[in-house]
């Protein structure tokens, strides 16, 4: 692969990296000053996100996830990575240009596999940044790393379909703006194994949908996004509701994970950028028994394992995203799980390190490292545990082994 990033890639490096110095990280503050300042927190948007919305979009800044040039920039997964790690610097970076999960890839499910009119009512407004979404997958009841274990059901009757179950840690549920849900539920158990399940679009406000409640990661809520727990009772949709049709719930999840994981990894490449930046302005500024912080206790080491970390990290995620560019997911299977599986325990790693560099202000809300910390280790479950992800790249490393020796 070529390791340049391609003349298109850098032109939007450049226009996101000034967006980011001119508007976003100046008025960061502003955001979290407003957002405390409110009552409740989950009932609205400080103001400051619709107006840097509307100036991203102006500015051609939109939507750049989405490689489809109908609706978004046109970016190959390799093109739009550096830009994820732009936007992982910032907690509001994302939604400031239209790309923040899981609304990126519930726009991208919407855009290869629902209907003319499922992508006018809920696509289109996604896209154009008018509502938010969440993703129901994950349930408290079974062990949700064996997707296959799920217990909520979206079982088919004459032209509907009726939904039961729990759900939880369906990110963004608590978002002012949040509309819809996609479910996933069993729909015939006695099909094969990965044709059982349906996917279906839910509207918030539909009759026997209920958040039962906000789920705290290490203490930290993620106002105004959120992670919830939603029961679904008897919820009645119609069946064009359902997205591909009854039992094609697998085949879209495994072609909505792809990318998926590699936005996930770059955000948090941005991250671990963002932390070490911090650690290395706080070891030369302050001082301890008459040296420099980085001149303390092997911290010019962990310095300088952190940057050689944080720079694996980054290729070996450019690659993966140039193998799924260039050979399609079925070819890019390992790479996404090795990742998957790397990149948030770096990044656990650099925050960890720079929290312990900034002494009890790291555990505070001083400084973001502590929420930080709570956003990378929750992905070391999220989109599939470090166990699951290991499993597969052992299968497929074994499996080259298997091989030879039948042959």
């Amino acid at each position: 692969m070529d390791f340049g990033h391609s003349p298109k890639a850098r032109q939007y490096m450049e226009r996101v990296s000034a967006f980011m110095t001119s508007e976003v990280h100046p008025r960061e503050q502003e955001y979290t000053t407003a957002l405390r300042a409110q009552e409740d927190r989950w009932a609205s948007i400080p103001s400051v996100i619709d107006e840097l919305k509307a100036k991203a979009k102006a500015a051609g800044l939109w939507n750049l996830f989405l490689p489809d040039t109908a609706y978004g920039a046109g970016l190959t997964n390799t093109e739009y990575a550096p830009l994820a790690e732009l936007m992982g610097r910032s907690l509001i970076a994302p939604e400031i240009f239209n790309c923040n999960a899981p609304d990126t890839g519930n726009a991208e499910v919407l855009l290869h596999y629902g209907s003319s009119e499922q992508r006018r009512r809920w696509m289109e407004p996604l896209l154009g940044g008018e509502i938010r979404s969440a993703f129901c997958m994950t349930e408290p009841d079974v062990a949700s790393s064996d997707a296959a274990n799920m217990a909520a059901t979206a079982v088919v009757d004459g032209d509907t379909v009726v939904l039961n179950g729990r759900k939880w840690w369906s990110t963004g549920i608590g978002h002012p703006d949040c509309r819809f849900v996609i479910f996933m539920g069993l729909t015939d158990p006695h099909a094969p194994r990965h044709a059982r399940h349906s996917m279906v679009l839910v509207p918030l406000d539909t009759p026997g949908v209920r958040i039962e409640r906000m789920l705290p990661v290490y203490g930290y809520l993620d106002e105004p996004y959120g992670h919830g727990e939603v029961s679904f009772h008897d919820v009645r949709l119609p069946l064009d509701t359902v997205i591909a049709g009854p039992g094609r719930g697998f085949e879209i999840a495994q072609g909505r994970l792809g990318p998926g994981r590699i936005h996930h990894c770059m955000r948090l490449i941005g991250l671990a950028e963002n932390a070490l930046e911090l650690a290395c302005r706080r070891a030369v500024s302050r001082s301890a028994f008459g040296k420099p912080l980085s001149n303390l206790g092997g911290n010019r080491e962990r310095v300088a394992k952190a940057r050689i970390a944080i720079n694996q990290a980054r290729l070996q995620v450019l690659h993966a995203a140039w193998l799924l560019d260039t050979a399609g997911t079925a070819a890019a299977v390992s790479e996404l799980s090795q990742v998957k599986a790397a990149v948030p325990a770096m990044a656990c790693e650099v925050i960890d390190m720079a929290i312990q560099l900034h002494g009890g202000a790291g555990l505070s809300d001083d400084f973001p490292l502590a929420s930080a910390m709570a956003a990378a280790r929750a992905l070391r479950l999220a989109d599939g545990p470090d166990e699951v992800h290991l499993g597969v790249v052992a299968r497929a490393e074994l499996g080259r082994y298997r091989t030879r020796e039948a042959g």
